[in-house]
């Protein structure tokens, strides 16, 4: 006989639809986008499971745009206390993460890489000996961090005949690969020097991890989503039986094309017609990757402006929820530019919301500015 529980989850589910708009402002509620948070800087980055960190700023702009009065110094400091650390996870990709984080998610997402070694210089590893390959990297690393082209250059002595190349990136795979400050600092610059995650934070990886505790961390996040959904975040392939297993503790949907949709109870789910502000999403905002199907944040009309050919994710204004612009700041001697580029015409309260929301952003940027302005580009 089933729980009364269970019951309640099916009612609930059964047949009911989730539109872009629906989707949109529940993920907006769970990444802290219709209200700023109080929580500290460590709880935020657990609950969002890590910011994507390709470039060092991102991060701070993605935290600013979540947090209620950020101090980048919050962060930065973190990261000198070995609290936080910027390392490959998923999609094999950089990601801003605690040091807990770190070491339970590396080995879940290990897969991710194994394939990305192989899918990117699988002709080149035939006959290498792999693991002796990522020994010696990690001894060297652990010895002094270094950067991807040191490391390429010292294996090659021992490795004559291969492609530095393809030396440290067998060395990015087999070792967790931690990059140290100063870079990711705010304010600051620095080469990415890579040290292994056990040693930066003197522990070793957590094998008790698991794929169903993910998952549901990300429903918790990013939730309502598909089974597609969670494997475009992860990387990660096969998790249509992980969802089997969890099926008897979540919620049931289906979005506007009849794809299932899992979620857990507790998490919001506002109504779609729920006002939200705008905000000044960071470049790399991986919400805007963490989906198959990402209607519920960015209309596929606008991708091609905002994801350039060579991989660089631009900055992003959300009006009504979703991307609907670009912007950027521009620095000429003591003089700061905020300049807005929507893509369709701006009704007046809304042009007036981003010119408020602007100044902060210019506030916090560039505080050391003697000159702060905005320029809102009329569309194309």
């Amino acid at each position: 006989m089933k729980s009364n529980r269970n019951r309640n989850q099916e009612i609930e589910g059964r047949d009911s639809v989730l539109g872009p708009r629906a989707l949109n402002r529940a993920l907006l509620a769970r990444q802290f986008l219709n209200k700023r948070t109080n929580l500290p800087v460590k709880d935020v980055l657990e609950h969002l499971i890590g910011l994507q960190s390709q470039a060092p700023n991102p991060p701070y702009f993605g935290l600013w745009s979540r947090m209620e009065d950020f101090d980048p110094d919050s962060l930065s400091q973190l990261l000198f206390t070995h609290e936080v650390v910027r390392i490959a996870l998923m999609r094999s990709t950089i990601f801003l993460v605690t040091r807990s984080d770190c070491l339970e998610l590396r080995p879940l997402v290990q897969p991710v890489l194994d394939r990305g070694l192989k899918g990117n210089y699988g002709r080149h590893l035939p006959g290498m000996d792999l693991h002796a390959v990522g020994a010696l990297g990690r001894r060297l690393v652990e010895e002094k961090p270094l950067t991807f082209q040191e490391i390429g250059q010292q294996l090659q002595k021992e490795w004559p005949g291969c492609d530095p190349t393809v030396l440290s990136a067998v060395v990015r795979t087999l070792v967790p690969l931690v990059q140290t400050p100063p870079r990711g600092i705010w304010g600051s610059s620095g080469k990415a020097v890579h040290t292994s995650a056990e040693s930066w934070l003197g522990s070793p990886l957590d094998s008790e991890g698991s794929l169903e505790t993910l998952i549901l961390r990300y429903l918790r996040a990013f939730g309502p989503a598909s089974v597609s959904d969670m494997q475009i975040w992860s990387g990660l392939t096969g998790l249509r039986a992980v969802t089997e297993r969890l099926r008897p503790q979540l919620l049931t949907f289906v979005d506007a094309n009849g794809i299932e949709l899992f979620d857990v109870p507790d998490a919001d789910r506002p109504d779609a017609d729920t006002t939200v502000p705008v905000r000044y999403l960071a470049e790399f905002d991986n919400m805007l990757l963490s989906y198959k199907d990402r209607s519920r944040i960015i209309a596929e009309e606008y991708r091609g402006q905002v994801f350039t050919i060579n991989g660089i994710i631009k900055a992003t204004i959300l009006i009504d929820g979703f991307v609907q612009g670009l912007w950027r700041i521009e620095r000429q001697g003591s003089a700061a530019t905020l300049i807005i580029e929507p893509f369709q015409p701006l009704l007046p309260p809304i042009r007036d919301e981003l010119l408020e929301e602007g100044y902060k952003l210019l506030m916090f940027a560039a505080a050391d500015a003697d000159i702060r302005d905005i320029q809102i580009v009329s569309p194309k």
